[in-house]
């Protein structure tokens, strides 16, 4: 169980916005180990796509939860905070600051506000539901999601079906929508204390610019062929978790003939604003997070004399 007196800092944000970069300035300042607060960086060979940090730098300062799954398996909220709170006791007890970086903000809110009682996954239900998607088309799933819970369907793209089926899933197996589920939400033990900044740049359309510019260098890179090395495996599908990644699951489409690579590409780029929107939203909903314009001059040095004071007054 986190120790209430043991304070972990929170650097969270839309994709794109710096977090890494500022995460390891910090790490040259103050005895930190970074916890990585990313779905897609947990597994292993989802490198370019995800901007994970290099092997030098994660063998110069200490890096939890990355490659710890096959892109086959999949990882929770629930798993996330099992790991995230034993790390931070972890990183604690050797005098050292454990310092959360990424923008899974369902990992985030789970770790803060405790995880929902939903019920466990049922293999039938779930197959019943595939087989309705065979003949109906996810589009009229998502339809009766709209009718059964209608801020799940807003929340819930209408091309996510894992999602979908989760939010049936529930329903069917409980009678009662996801979201209201949701809101029982109930911590299982004491979440720890957290300090949570996040860093949301002002302009918006150069943060637009930013990503198209990061996905294209990410194809220079040799994105592409990270995506075709998943691809040839042949044990992995477009539904499971990995794939679904923002950037992977286009590329997945164009190798699998459903579109071009110029189209994917688009795609690719209209998904990471789409995720960028999404995260600014949960952003605005988090009243104890506070905002840093990472473009403001001195925006990194007033953090970090800040988040110095506030360590100090704990007694860090």
């Amino acid at each position: 169980m986190a120790q209430q007196g043991a304070p972990a800092v929170v650097l969270t944000g839309p994709t794109g916005t710096g977090k890494t970069d500022w995460a390891l300035r910090l790490a040259e300042e103050l005895p930190v180990e970074i916890v990585s607060v990313d779905s897609a960086q947990v597994y292993r060979g989802l490198d370019i796509g995800t901007a994970k940090p290099s092997r030098e730098i994660r063998a110069r300062i200490p890096h939890h939860l990355i490659d710890i799954r096959d892109p086959a398996e999949s990882y929770s909220a629930g798993q996330f905070v099992a790991d995230a709170t034993r790390l931070i006791d972890e990183i604690s007890a050797r005098g050292r600051l454990p310092l959360l970086v990424g923008g899974t903000m369902l990992y985030l809110r789970a770790l803060s506000a405790g995880l929902s009682e939903l019920p466990r996954a049922s293999r039938e239900v779930r197959e019943e539901i595939d087989r309705r998607a065979e003949r109906e088309g996810w589009a009229a799933l998502h339809a009766e999601l709209g009718r059964v819970d209608p801020e799940a369907a807003a929340r819930i793209h209408p091309n996510d079906p894992q999602r979908i089926q989760r939010a049936l899933e529930v329903y069917y197996t409980t009678g009662r929508p996801l979201t209201e589920l949701q809101r029982e939400r109930r911590a299982t033990q004491p979440p720890p204390h957290l300090l949570r900044w996040a860093l949301v740049p002002a302009d918006r359309a150069a943060l637009h610019r930013r990503l198209e510019r990061r996905f294209l260098e990410m194809m220079e890179r040799g994105f592409l062929d990270e995506v075709t090395n998943l691809h040839k495996r042949g044990d992995l599908t477009s539904r499971h978790p990995a794939i679904r990644a923002v950037g992977y699951r286009q590329l997945w489409g164009y190798l699998e003939g459903e579109y071009s690579l110029e189209e994917g590409v688009r795609r690719a780029i209209a998904a990471t604003r789409q995720l960028a929107k999404r995260q600014l939203t949960w952003i605005r909903s988090e009243r104890e997070i506070e905002w840093i314009d990472p473009a403001e001059p001195g925006a990194y040095e007033n953090w970090s004399t800040k988040l110095r004071s506030r360590l100090g007054k704990l007694g860090r």
